[in-house]
């Protein structure tokens, strides 16, 4: 099973790559689903679940402070290893950083997603020792999740080359797909060695409700502040709005049926 998701996380993160070397006009859309369907997981599967588990082993406040822990613990990887990275080239460019405040520049930023991903095949790797039923929901959302990824990846890369061949004209053309695709391929593979390297982890039954809280922190910030705020970006608000309720209610959906 683990295997299979493996290889789908592969194939999605690959495929939102192709997409947006092919569709840019298009990808909000796809964003916009992704943002409600991670959140829904959030909300709806593992934030109840988390509650469940830790019943006579942890108090609801201390759920309650773990899912904060894992929202703000969030955040800090992704400052850390996002917005410093950021920075730090369009210093070396010039650039003005008012106009890349939530986009990531360049190699680094790149690098920075592909250690995000590793995480994420982590995420799923784990929620399969809480239940099969838990563990296909996270990576139903981590898959959806992976499109996206992949479409950061390349976006990143292509916004780097772009901005140093403004400045080295003398650049212009050379290998900006070539250097997307090798970052893509590399942000591929992540979730897959994240996803393997939980075999050797064990998780006790008292940490399960804690580790589940954790990740429905992870995951609404990763829907709420990023990808929500990167598919309204300079984009119609009206439809992106109607995909992400959508994206909401197909994972509710799915949800509910799953605990029929």
């Amino acid at each position: 099973m683990l295997i299979l998701i493996s290889i789908a996380a592969f194939i999605a993160t690959f495929a939102g790559g192709l997409l947006a070397l092919r569709f840019r006009d298009k990808l909000h859309l796809v964003l916009g689903f992704s943002a409600g369907a991670v959140i829904a997981v959030a909300f709806f599967d593992l934030i109840p679940e988390a509650f469940e588990l830790a019943e006579g082993f942890r108090e609801p406040a201390t759920i309650a402070l773990y899912m904060a822990i894992g929202f703000f613990a969030y955040l800090f990887i992704d400052r850390l290893l996002f917005f410093h990275a950021s920075r730090r080239e369009e210093q070396d460019h010039g650039m003005d950083m008012h106009d890349h405040a939530h986009t990531h520049v360049g190699g680094l930023g790149a690098g920075g997603l592909v250690a995000h991903s590793f995480f994420d095949g982590v995420a799923v790797g784990l929620a399969f020792q809480v239940s099969v039923e838990v563990g296909a929901l996270v990576a139903t959302a981590v898959l959806i999740h992976k499109i996206s990824d992949g479409i950061s990846t390349v976006g990143v890369v292509l916004k780097g080359e772009n901005a140093e061949r403004s400045l080295l004209p003398a650049q212009r053309g050379e290998g900006s797909h070539a250097r997307a695709l090798k970052w893509l391929t590399f942000a591929a593979v992540a979730p897959v060695l994240g996803v393997l390297s939980t075999a050797a982890i064990s998780i006790p039954e008292n940490a399960l409700g804690v580790m589940l809280a954790v990740f429905a922190g992870f995951f609404i910030y990763m829907g709420a502040s990023d990808l929500i705020p990167e598919s309204h970006h300079a984009h119609p608000k009206l439809l992106t709005t109607v995909m992400t309720f959508l994206g909401a209610g197909v994972l509710y959906a799915a949800i509910s049926f799953a605990g029929v």
